[in-house]
């Protein structure tokens, strides 16, 4: 049976992780839990992967936990989402460990765990249109998927409290200048712009970007001679795959024309 909420596929090296419940924004409840947690389960196990491209249909990114499913479940409320976060972190966990890059792509909305999607991805690119709102706290509730981890690191202790307490809805350009996203571009260029990044970074010799995912994401934890020893042994790793040999030759015939 198909999924109702994450459709995913990997193709080329490519995995595609798609939110595919467009008619209610992406809302985020039980089920797209559960089913976003398969998905990293399915990259972890996939040969040969590369990248990871996360997408949404329709006209938003994905707007959060669905509140509606929040009352429906009152009477037992604190399993209910104590439930939907061992799913939601046990997905975000696998994303952030895998050893290669995860690419957001962000149409519309953005918000809660939505938006906490975005400050885990190695790399967000932005519609000019999109939106971005923790919006977590004027519920009464406090973060999730990670936000208050990564939130912090992307633009500091006080401007995460600022953004988490007070809820102000960014524009994508704000979102850019706060270093949330790397790039914006118009809205019809979104699709093309992920499709030419997302095969440029996969197609890089020995899986260069996903160890510098991986050097970059241990960066934030260990000193600088620890750093300087995951350098030596990546880039020396490097250079013995047959893809950075071949490479380098092309390069060097390249240069001598």
């Amino acid at each position: 049976m198909a999924n109702a909420r994450v459709r995913f596929s990997i193709a080329n090296g490519i995995a595609r992780v798609v939110f595919c419940d467009a008619e209610r924004h992406h809302a985020v409840d039980e089920l797209f839990t559960q089913e976003l947690a398969d998905a990293a389960r399915q990259c972890e196990a996939a040969p040969d992967l590369k990248a990871v491209l996360m997408t949404a249909e329709g006209k938003d990114f994905c707007v959060g936990g669905d509140l509606r499913e929040f009352i429906a479940e009152r009477p037992r409320i604190h399993t209910h989402v104590r439930q939907m976060t061992v799913h939601f972190h046990a997905a975000i966990l696998g994303f952030n460990r895998l050893p290669v890059p995860v690419i957001a792509g962000v149409n519309g909305v953005a918000a809660g765990g939505g938006f906490s999607l975005v400050c885990m991805a190695d790399l967000a690119i932005a519609a000019r249109s999109a939106k971005f709102n923790f919006a977590y706290t004027k519920s009464g509730l406090t973060p999730d998927g990670g936000a208050t981890f990564f939130l912090p690191r992307l633009v500091g202790a006080q401007r995460a409290f600022d953004l988490m307490a007070t809820n102000p809805t960014l524009t994508a350009d704000q979102a850019l200048g706060l270093g949330l996203v790397a790039r914006v571009v118009d809205d019809e260029a979104l699709a093309q712009t992920l499709e030419e990044t997302v095969t440029k970074i996969a197609s890089a010799p020995a899986n260069a970007n996903g160890r510098l995912k991986m050097l970059l994401r241990s960066s934030l934890n260990n000193s600088l001679e620890e750093q300087f020893e995951l350098e030596a042994r990546s880039i020396a790793m490097g250079s013995t795959h047959p893809e950075t040999q071949a490479a380098i030759d092309a390069f060097f015939q390249r240069s001598q024309r």
